[in-house]
């Protein structure tokens, strides 16, 4: 098949009968019992990685309360932001319905214990995040501004990660989520209202928590990582899921899976979010067993030739390889916030 130009017409319209005749091909070697096991959601996994997600994060806070040092508040924001990716990828899970199994109780964790402490909204993101999922790659895909810019010059990629530190990215994200929230809550929308509510409660509880425990300073970091590390590690995982792409038209190369070091897990890849050509192959197998799927799709040899990068630094090599020469319209790419 001949790969397109990301950055063409032809990249944003891929043949989906070509899509349709890789998903054919690829299923035709798993039995209906082996997709069947990969699909079953294990509700008790859905909340450990609830609870290893927060542990993180309690810990940061912990250490910069014994600790309090410089040293050690990088260190907890990096952990924070990292780890308010996972809560937003455990969303994203609860989106699919796979991070518990009764379907009430799904979408309340995935609300009240991952969304809502983050400021988003598991319900404003579903429909949002199903688009992406059937229109991946064509005009109508609404994650597509995001990644057409790529590839862009390493100054320009130096300059998009300083605004993410700085606070820059992160202040316009906090624009775009209270306008977003104001119009839905004055439009009357039941749901928004209860997000807005909750976006307070979850943060009025892990400051009271904080204030009781006697560092109510403490949820700086919480907003201050919110601002910063988290905006960076959510810009880096966006580059790696669907940027530079040498095939818009096959689901084994319009999308990356990136294979991680410990660290990139801990810091870049919360809860299994590198493996998304597996995610995107069969969207509805749980996190924690997208590391099996890419197991058996490697196994029979349904990975040669597919787009499965090694680490995170060869995934930004490539994003800023463009030459400085050639710099113009990318250098100041809009920051589109997402609409959780």
């Amino acid at each position: 098949m001949t790969a397109a130009n990301p950055g063409s017409d032809s990249a944003a319209m891929p043949d989906l009968d070509a899509s349709a005749k890789t998903n054919e091909a690829w299923h035709a070697r798993f039995s209906r019992e082996e997709i069947q096991a990969l699909l079953a959601v294990e509700s008790w996994r859905g909340v450990a990685s609830i609870a290893t997600n927060w542990a993180i994060i309690a810990a940061a806070f912990a250490g910069v309360a014994a600790w309090p040092h410089p040293l050690s508040v990088v260190v907890a924001l990096f952990l924070i932001g990292a780890r308010q990716l996972g809560l937003a990828v455990l969303m994203h899970e609860a989106s699919h319905r796979t991070l518990l199994r009764d379907k009430r109780w799904n979408d309340a964790a995935g609300n009240w214990l991952c969304a809502y402490p983050v400021w988003s909204d598991l319900h404003a993101y579903r429909p949002y995040h199903l688009q992406h999922h059937a229109k991946t790659w064509t005009k109508d895909d609404p994650d597509l501004g995001l990644v057409l810019p790529f590839p862009i010059t390493p100054a320009s990629l130096r300059r998009k990660v300083w605004r993410d530190l700085s606070g820059q990215t992160g202040r316009k994200f906090v624009r775009g989520a209270w306008k977003r929230s104001m119009a839905r809550w004055r439009a009357g929308d039941e749901r928004g209202r209860r997000a807005f509510i909750g976006f307070f409660v979850t943060n009025g509880a892990l400051f009271a928590l904080l204030a009781a425990l006697g560092h109510p300073l403490l949820y700086l970091l919480w907003i201050g990582a919110w601002l910063t590390t988290n905006t960076l590690a959510t810009r880096i995982r966006s580059i790696a899921e669907h940027a530079m792409v040498p095939d818009p038209s096959d689901p084994l190369r319009n999308t990356r899976t990136t294979l991680v070091t410990w660290w990139e897990r801990l810091l870049l890849a919360p809860n299994r979010v590198n493996y998304h050509l597996e995610h995107h192959l069969l969207m509805t197998v749980p996190h924690y067993k997208l590391p099996r799927l890419h197991g058996m799709l490697d196994a029979r040899g349904l990975l040669d030739g597919a787009l499965v990068t090694r680490g995170y630094r060869a995934v930004l090599e490539r994003a800023a390889s463009k030459p400085e020469a050639s710099a113009t319209a990318t250098a100041n790419s809009t920051v589109r916030v997402p609409p959780f």
